[in-house]
């Protein structure tokens, strides 16, 4: 198996090598832009008018260069900037010429929108060409900022305090802008030099222009930067801010006769705090303190029949600003070492409530974050350095009694109060750190994670302690248009022997399986350890041509999901990517590409389960409209989880496309459809999804969004259940007509840039009806009439609600099982009014309605939508949350 994958890991690398050999890059020479120190001369005023004296020191730059989509050509407008400094500040006026201001897009949005025309500055004052910070301000004044990070990862968490202004003139427009040099990281030197890039947006062609010109695929962004000279005795700026909020909340619902917990409404009042300490101009401290996340939009529905966990994104403010320090992914698809939504997670227990004793029981919706802190910053000498540390508190489950005295007395057993343990207290600790050298064209790092449980007998299931770490680089050469990359992982995990079988038994490894040569469930182990890992090479910028090769695997006993996110363990995966990129606009098409991928895929026995080939393309046409597609062939498909523990089990070849098309999306109305297509031989599975996307501004100050899926992904051999027959394991299987529809509205109404209203709706619907049961008979048999049998009517009898199989017909019931279908709903709304009343100091008043509950198989969708959600009362949650910060 290993000598397979290694094959074809050469072979990759030796096509990818002969084909595209070396390329030609066009290389800009990199400009310069010296400002001077104000001294004590008054600042200028923050008004956008650019007439203050002071401006008068320094000297215009201009010459910007088209970067997209004509690369290298003279903008179709030009842009002018200044910069001058004082001890607290640095400033930078804009003025972007426009021939008919008219034209001008004033879009509104949000923080962070980057609507209509715009300008940017971007400031690497660290000068170690992989981190950047990012301000942005367009014609209507919303501001947007980004941390870069790794040469080109743009993180729009990160929200710094900066003022700004803008003005439209004869000539176009300006604008005019004040980082605090507190929001900034640089360090001690008596003259600095730091790298400076800027961006102008030129709407109504969809035209980038920048200062620093750069080709058409540059090998990195930060690194590619001009520089700022002139910068002369600044002194670093320690940052201090802190933030308390207070939050007011009311929540309805409809009341439950006898439920304690279900009386109609519950109330709640609580604040915490939050701060921003800067230990030294290099390092900042983050703490928060009782933190509440109700403004932040609720997960979207959906459905995994396949039983793998569902990976949803982090949306959490204090732990969503600066994840890329902590970010340690080690492969393709989510996988991570850290995931931060783990730390504040549903609770994992259960409550023993026992509704025939007159019980109730009432569940945190999460475990109580009682504090977290993150140490975060960049040396000058190149070390990028991250800690974070969070406290999580006990979670317990209140059972209590039905309030009727009638109900209570009637029972034949009467159950009593008292509060189960569903989570205990645990800490969680991330380090990660890297190391520039090498002229920076080189790193090296690490990461290591710690998750601790005070575990209590009730608990004993869950893992006690989890350690995890890793080691990454990454080396570029060429200018850093080539590059080879990788990292080695590891775990250990610690826990009752009660909890570490059930590790061993989680669908992530299945040690249970029974053709499994390689791995076994020992149940008096107390601890696993696993590795992981990646490497690949290739090319990731200059010329047009993109490729890469390389290796991942996870050994079957890695186990990350204490702090982390891990899908499956035990493989190995071969993968090549090669991507040609048509970039110079012609008389059809401003840009296009197309791209082929492969990989192979080997279990730890040896077994080789699966290779794939695909294409895909895009183009974005001469007139803004775009087209993506694509295509796989599956020839080889097998699965060691989808029988749950029983026996490999082989699919049926597939074969996949997709096709989406769309309007020109700077357009008042836009317009995206999509479709996909995939089938198996003997129609084993098949997948079709139709997709439209609409968005319309039909003012500057309000956007609306409609997304809306719809999904029929029937399925012969969904698995049900294992029962047994005469001592030999049955995997019962059933054919499921399995369909989802959601639609996901967003309206934002942006009065100002620092007042606005957002909604966000989303109904989701799945319904899954289950026939044709059947059971494995030979579960890697390529027919698939040899890999399942089905069976016959006089086998098999439903009483509306237990399935009995009578396999032998000997006019008894070998084994039943319940009924399969089902049909999910759900409807999840917020309505958030944010204002933004001094910079950094908020209030937010919110409305969250959401309803959830199981529907009718048998009904539409349209009778599903009456029924279980027009029909039904929603849960409404109404809050109020004031935040103020103090700059110190």
């Amino acid at each position: 198996m290993k000598s397979n994958l290694t094959a074809n890991f050469l072979a990759a690398l030796t096509l990818t090598a002969f084909v595209f050999g070396q390329e030609q890059t066009q290389n800009y020479p990199k400009r310069t832009y010296t400002t001077q120190s104000i001294g004590d001369s008054p600042p200028p005023t923050i008004d956008g008018n650019l007439n203050d004296t002071v401006w008068d020191i320094v000297e215009w730059t201009s010459d910007y260069v088209e970067f997209q989509p004509d690369n290298g050509t003279p903008p179709t407008e030009q842009t002018k900037m200044k910069i001058i400094y004082d001890s607290k500040n640095i400033y930078f006026a804009f003025k972007c010429y426009q021939a008919d201001p008219s034209t001008i897009e004033r879009r509104m949005g949000r923080r962070d929108d980057f609507p209509g025309d715009w300008v940017e500055v971007n400031i690497d004052s660290y000068n170690d060409d992989r981190t950047a910070f990012s301000f942005t301000i367009s014609a209507s004044g919303v501001k947007s900022d980004e941390f870069v990070s790794n040469n080109g990862n743009f993180d729009s968490s990160w929200n710094p305090i900066w003022y700004t202004s803008t003005q439209i003139d004869d000539d176009g427009w300006t604008a005019e802008i004040r980082i605090p040099l507190s929001q900034l990281r640089f360090g001690n030197e008596q003259e600095q030099v730091w790298g400076l890039q800027s961006t102008r947006r030129y709407f109504n062609n969809e035209e980038r222009s920048l200062w620093q010109p750069l080709p058409a695929n540059p090998p990195g962004w930060v690194s590619e930067f001009g520089e700022l000279r002139g910068l002369i005795g600044l002194q670093p700026q320690k940052q201090l801010e802190i933030q308390p909020y207070t939050v007011v909340q009311l929540d309805t619902y409809e009341s439950e006769a006898g439920n304690p917990f279900r009386d109609g409404s519950d109330t709640k009042l609580t604040g915490g705090l939050d701060a921003k300490i800067g230990l030294t101009n290099d390092l900042t401290l983050d703490l928060t303190i009782n933190p509440d996340f109700g403004q932040v939009d609720a997960d979207p529905g959906a459905i995994a029949l396949d039983g793998f966990e569902i990976f949803f994104q982090e949306r959490r403010p204090f732990f969503v600003e600066n994840k890329n320090v902590f970010d340690f992914r080690i492969g393709g698809g989510a996988d991570n070492l850290f995931f931060s939504r783990r730390i504040g997670r549903t609770p994992q227990g259960f409550a023993s409530a026992d509704i025939s004793k007159g019980e109730y029981a009432d569940v945190p919706n999460n475990t109580t974050i009682l504090g977290a802190a993150k140490f975060s910053g960049k040396t000058k000498n190149g070390w990028a350095i991250g800690v974070l540390e969070s406290v999580t508190s006990k979670e317990f489950a209140e059972i209590r009694l039905d309030e009727r005295e009638d109900v209570i007395n009637s029972l034949a057993e009467v159950g009593e109060p008292r509060e189960e343990l569903v989570e205990p207290f645990t800490n969680y600790l991330v380090t990660r750190a890297q190391k520039d050298f090498n002229d920076r064209n080189s790193f090296i790092g690490g990461i290591f994670t710690a998750t601790n449980r005070n575990i209590e007998d009730n608990v004993d299931y869950l893992r006690k302690s989890a350690y995890t770490g890793g080691l990454d680089f990454r080396h570029n050469w060429k200018n850093r248009k080539y590059y080879f990359e990788g990292n080695m992982v590891f775990s250990t995990v610690y826990g009752s022997e009660t909890a570490i079988e059930l590790t061993q038994r989680s669908l992530t490894h299945l040690f249970q399986r029974v053709d499994a040569g390689h791995v076994e469930v020992d149940p008096t182990r107390t601890s696993l350890s696993g590795t992981g890992g990646k490497f690949e090479i290739g090319k990731g910028g200059g010329g047009v041509w993109r490729y890469n090769a390389g290796i991942n695997y996870r050994s079957p006993e890695l186990e990350l999901n204490d702090i982390g996110f891990l899908r499956q363990a035990d493989f190995y995966r071969q993968y090549l990517n090669i991507r040609r990129l048509w970039v110079k606009p012609t008389s059809w098409f401003r840009e296009a590409s197309v791209g082929f991928n492969q990989y192979t895929q080997f279990d730890f026995d040896g077994n080789y389960n699966r290779i794939q080939y695909e294409i895909n393309g895009f183009v974005n046409w001469k007139n803004n409209w775009f087209t993506e597609f694509g295509g796989a062939h599956k020839p080889r498909i097998f699965s060691n989880v989808v029988l749950r523990g029983g026996p490999r089990w082989r699919w049926s070849e597939e074969n996949f496309y997709f096709i989406f098309a769309g309007t020109d999306r700077r357009k008042k109305l836009s317009l995206t459809l999509g479709y996909i297509d995939s089938q198996m031989k003997q129609d084993n599975f098949s997948l079709i999804r139709y997709v439209v996307r609409l968005n319309y501004q039909p003012l500057n100050a309000l956007s609306m969004s409609l997304n809306f899926e719809y999904e029929e992904n029937p399925n012969k051999t969904q698995y049900i259940t294992e029962t047994s027959f005469d001592g030999t394991p049955r995997y019962i299987m059933g054919g499921i007509d399995n369909k989802t529809m959601n639609t996901t509205l967003r309206v934002n109404y942006n009065i100002n840039p620092n007042l606005t209203i957002q909604y966000y709706g989303q109904p989701f619907i799945f319904k899954a009806k289950y026939d044709d049961f059947n059971f494995v008979n030979n579960s890697i048999a390529e027919d698939l009439n040899e890999r399942v049998t089905l069976y016959d009517d006089d086998q098999i009898s439903f009483d509306g609600s237990v399935y009995s199989v009578d396999e032998d017909r000997d006019g008894n019931t070998d084994y039943a099982f319940g009924n399969p279908d089902f049909a999910f709903v759900q409807f999840r709304s917020n309505l958030v009014v944010r204002w933004e009343y001094i910079p950094g100091s908020e209030i937010f008043l919110v409305w969250s309605q959401g309803i959830t509950g199981l529907g009718d198989v048998n009904n539409s969708f349209g009778d599903i939508i009456n029924n279980q959600l027009l029909k039904q009362r929603p849960e409404n949650t109404f809050l109020i949350k004031a935040t103020y910060r103090f700059v110190l």
